[in-house]
């Protein structure tokens, strides 16, 4: 075993679109592996449209994608399946239902195969849906207020699509971050990463914004996690 994770890669939407070049430094820091791509948020929403895109972003700069197809919850258990993803040196979670993709991988053996690829080095990355599962909070994107995510980070919530986001709705839910809660507002095509030795960065098309109690705090609000 790795003595230390991969690194994470939260995007906040937009993925597999021009603008997200943190993709090609990920994959070539994780060894350009084959990516996996899970498309359980987009579940119902066409996931081989997500699959393709996908496909065609990654062959653009020379890499190559692969659906895991983990679609409902019995796919989660799937001997095959959960297989491909315990080995997986570079996993990524695509957009779509965050509700729909907590529902699916919650404690499950599938969730466990991607969280242990990750600690074992490699590269685990979540857009939209895929990065808001991520916290142990997570934003209901039905009215903004604050749900259960599937824990990877601790006292932590991702706000995707920041850019596109109504401000009010927006600052509904950074006020609702509070007891030391941080909450991450990320653009489109903008990444907050997770370098493998824990520090915190900032790459892509955007911005992204810390807020701790309501209020700005900076990438150094996120250390120790």
């Amino acid at each position: 075993m790795s003595d230390q994770p991969g690194s994470l890669c939260l995007v906040g939407g937009g993925e597999w679109t021009p603008g997200c070049t943190f993709d090609v430094s990920l994959w070539q820091e994780a060894g350009r592996p084959q990516v996996l791509v899970l498309p359980t948020a987009a579940a119902y929403e066409h996931p081989e449209r997500a699959v393709s895109t996908a496909e065609a972003w990654f062959s653009s700069f020379g890499a190559q994608a692969d659906a895991v197809m983990l679609l409902s919850r019995p796919d989660a258990s799937d001997p095959d399946l959960v297989g491909r993803l315990a080995t997986s040196r570079f996993t990524y979670i695509g957009g779509g239902s965050p509700m729909h993709l907590r529902s699916v991988l919650k404690e499950t053996p599938a969730w466990s195969a991607i969280v242990e690829a990750w600690r074992e080095g490699g590269v685990l990355a979540g857009s939209s849906a895929g990065a808001m599962v991520m916290g142990d909070s997570m934003v209901d994107p039905r009215g903004g207020a604050l749900t259960l995510g599937l824990g990877l980070v601790e006292r932590f919530a991702v706000l995707p699509h920041y850019d596109t986001w109504s401000p009010e709705k927006a600052r509904r839910s950074v006020q609702l971050a509070t007891g030391h809660l941080r909450i991450a507002t990320i653009d489109e095509r903008t990444a907050l990463i997770r370098e493998p030795d824990g520090t915190w960065r900032v790459d892509g098309a955007g911005s992204v914004t810390v807020y701790v109690d309501g209020q700005p705090a900076g990438l150094s609000a996120l250390k120790g996690n």
